[in-house]
């Protein structure tokens, strides 16, 4: 008999955070199919937008059925697609792609924006967790020390900033969208303008987004230092640091 089998008592192995995994199964790779693979030569419109679907659908059930773990990412990749299939497939109008755009990561503002009034902000999800920091040494430290309280509110903040890349990158996928996407959907000059806008959405938002988050990240780990005196060895995950 197979030990190793799961049974209905058997708890569900431990869920690590992987947001950039999630951000390119659930987004990156749907957006690419859809720019990709819509041709009448390769899966048409209909076959691009069920391939796309199915990479947020299929990511958020395995993290369901594996984890007993909700991926918002992926229900957000899942009506990303969804949005954008379906502006092509019904000819809508091209500003509606910018509404869609700008939709996703202003979603996800709010969400880290409402998440502040909750026990545990996302930024503990995205940032403070412990698949990237010692969190658990981070935390016996603050407390020995007595800044815990202190910590709390600069961790506030930088939820805020956190809050304000991705609302910053609403804003920017709409000036861009409406600037670039002008054909009518469906046709193949949007898609031609569409992986124009998915070109320089990198150097234009991403790339800019990337730096926020980096100085997010250090302005995290200056504060982390200056409240418990650790190294930057000292703080990172453990398995980070048994890789050196």
């Amino acid at each position: 008999m197979d030990k190793t089998r799961s049974t209905p008592d058997t708890p569900s192995p431990a869920h690590k955070p992987r947001p950039l995994v999630d951000l390119a199964v659930s987004i990156l790779l749907p957006s690419l199919v859809l720019m990709k693979l819509s041709g009448p030569e390769r899966l048409g419109a209909d076959g691009a937008l069920l391939l796309a679907l199915a990479f947020p659908l299929g990511w958020g059930l395995f993290e369901l059925l594996r984890y007993r773990k909700f991926n918002f990412i992926a229900l957000l990749g899942l009506a990303s697609v969804l949005l954008t299939g379906g502006i092509g497939l019904l000819q809508l109008d091209s500003r509606w792609l910018a509404v869609k755009e700008a939709t996703i990561p202003g979603i996800i503002g709010l969400a880290v924006l409402f998440s502040t009034r909750t026990s545990k902000p996302l930024i503990h999800s995205l940032l403070y967790n412990p698949s990237v920091l010692d969190v658990e040494r981070i935390q016996q430290q603050l407390a020995a020390r007595g800044q815990s309280a202190v910590f709390e509110r600069r961790l506030l903040k930088a939820t805020y900033w956190l809050s304000g890349t991705f609302f910053f990158s609403a804003a920017m996928n709409y000036v861009l969208a409406r600037w670039l996407v002008t054909s009518p959907a469906g046709s193949e000059a949007f898609n031609a303008e569409l992986a124009h806008m998915n070109l320089l959405s990198y150097p234009m938002i991403a790339i800019p987004s990337m730096l926020m988050m980096l100085a997010i990240f250090y302005y995290l780990w200056r504060t982390i230092h200056d409240l418990t005196g650790l190294s930057l060895e000292e703080i990172v995950a453990p398995h980070h640091r048994d890789k050196h």
